[in-house]
């Protein structure tokens, strides 16, 4: 007799459940979730640094997030910003799932260019972790 590849339908158990976490190294100044303390962001990745416009909208520009893993990214739409044009796509913790803001994925105008592929992260839904004074 021949032996299936594949186990019978009703073994097969498919699940949505989040079973991980990333985490940075705990010698790096870290950026978390304030609902559920996942890490979202190194504070190295922080473009907005300064205060300035993004810092004063309540929310950071950041390069880089921990996408696929503790940040999930939705689908992208057109939406009329402060500063013009953009398509964006929210993006949330996969822990808890709360909305954490958008990830730029184009810019109509030229000079908004240096945002595409940056994310938002608003202040309300981000925690200092790890190293900060």
């Amino acid at each position: 007799p021949e032996l299936s590849e594949e186990p019978p339908a009703e073994m097969v158990k498919m699940t949505k459940s989040k079973t991980f976490q990333a985490y940075l190294p705990n010698c790096h100044r870290t950026y978390s979730c304030i609902h559920c303390r996942a890490h979202l962001a190194n504070h190295d990745e922080l473009i907005s640094k300064a205060s300035g416009f993004f810092r004063d909208q309540n929310c950071f520009l950041i390069k880089m997030v921990i996408t696929e893993v503790n940040v999930g990214c939705g689908p992208a739409e057109e939406r009329v910003l402060l500063t013009g044009l953009h398509a964006v796509a929210d993006i949330y913790c996969e822990n808890c799932k709360t909305t954490l803001g958008w990830k730029y994925e184009h810019a109509f105008e030229s000079s908004q260019k240096y945002k595409e592929g940056k994310f938002i992260i608003e202040l309300a839904h981000m925690i200092k972790d790890n190293g900060w004074e």
